[in-house]
């Protein structure tokens, strides 16, 4: 099976290879199409492998229109194999790889085309694509990294809710009733256990509604600029996770920057780019305003100096570079001590989370042996 942009790239592909067609189907509009690519997004992963393909392609002197095609036959996914291909056509019929890549935002971010317009313009398109490859590689890495710390959290969390939940509606109405049945005043944490069972148990259809709307509330309240921004300032006020979040930002912020002065990218147009992908509207805030104190002739360092949101390091650092001219070496040192840096902390993180569960656990399990189990002991010494 062969994927083109239209009927006609499908034909000139075909008779590239000596094939002829005995079938062409137009798939664009197609509802099998839209499920796919609905379910199945354009992932981080799929966009590093295919970099990582690319780059090697384009190391290895093959022409950027096949590099392309190839890299498309190699990727899994339909909706970014799809739009490889348009961007293909695009690029044989006379577009730029750049302009073809800027019309797909929602594929590859502004941070991405950049840089690839660097290197286009530089003449080292070889060499960007390969450091852009291996940097989407260590911040794919670092992300993993850090979901795979919470899985182990989330899982037993989850498990202990849905044990708490099926003691509400199973267990506990079960053990209350023989305990009204024995006529004597119950305890307080006995009656407020039983209430909250009760509520599962009658009021179920409430409580969904209650944590759907919610749900619903919140999303919509994520998606104004006020919520973004509550949101973001109460992540870095977190105890322990407050630290862990600014480090992940700084990481991405000076990654980001090394790759586009790498690339070629000077640096006022890459403060404006990595404002919008540093993913936290109080460092996107600063970084703005580092950006209109560089075009006004300061220093890069100026206002970072006098923010408590960055580590005082970052900006020194910084000044070093802008001295020595070598900023893109300061950005490097720094995104690799902090990665290490959060290693270490999800690592502790980790190691804190597994007693505090345990906690929790034996918290519950004492609130159920004292609300429920020990009004039993005592109704059967009774009798």
């Amino acid at each position: 099976m062969l994927n083109a942009y239209n009927r006609r790239a499908a034909n000139e592909r075909l008779e590239e290879l000596g094939l002829t067609d005995i079938s062409l189907k137009d798939k664009t509009d197609s509802l099998e199409l839209k499920l796919t690519t609905f379910f199945k997004p354009v992932k981080a992963k799929d966009l590093v492998i295919f970099s990582r393909q690319f780059s090697v392609m384009i190391s290895a002197n093959l022409p950027l229109v096949q590099s392309l095609r190839i890299a498309a036959e190699q990727t899994d996914n339909i909706s970014l194999k799809m739009n490889i291909i348009e961007i293909a056509y695009e690029v044989d019929s006379g577009s730029s790889l750049s302009a073809a890549m800027i019309k797909r935002p929602k594929i590859f971010s502004a941070f991405y085309t950049n840089v690839v317009r660097s290197g286009e313009t530089s003449g080292r398109l070889e060499d960007v694509l390969n450091y852009l490859a291996e940097e989407m590689e260590k911040d794919y890495d670092m992300t993993s990294k850090i979901k795979g710390a919470m899985i182990y959290p989330t899982f037993v969390v989850g498990g202990l809710v849905v044990v708490g939940i099926l003691m509400m509606t199973v267990v506990v109405p079960q053990l209350t009733e023989i305990l009204k049945e024995s006529g004597g005043k119950l305890p307080l944490s006995t009656r407020i256990v039983m209430a909250i069972s009760a509520f599962f148990i009658h009021d179920w259809w409430l409580l969904t509604i209650i944590v759907v709307a919610a749900v619903i509330f919140f999303r919509i309240f994520m998606n104004t600029e006020a919520g973004k921004r509550l949101i973001d300032t109460i992540e870095l006020k977190l105890p322990v996770f407050g630290d862990l979040f600014r480090m992940i930002y700084i990481v991405r912020f000076t990654r980001s920057m090394n790759t586009l002065i790498v690339g070629g990218v000077t640096v006022s147009k890459s403060l404006e780019v990595v404002a919008e992908v540093v993913g936290n509207s109080a460092y996107r805030d600063l970084i703005i305003k580092s950006r209109q104190s560089v075009e006004e002739g300061g220093s890069l360092a100026k206002v970072f100096l006098a923010s408590d949101m960055v580590p005082k390091m970052v900006p020194q650092m910084i000044v070093v570079g802008e001295k020595t001219g070598k900023l893109e070496l300061v950005f490097k040192k720094v995104t690799e001590f902090y990665s290490r840096e959060i290693q270490n902390v999800l690592t502790n993180l980790v190691a804190l989370l597994e007693p505090s569960i345990m906690v929790i656990m034996g918290v519950a399990v004492g609130v159920m042996v004292a609300a429920i189990i020990l009004p039993m002991y005592n109704l059967a010494g009774q009798m």
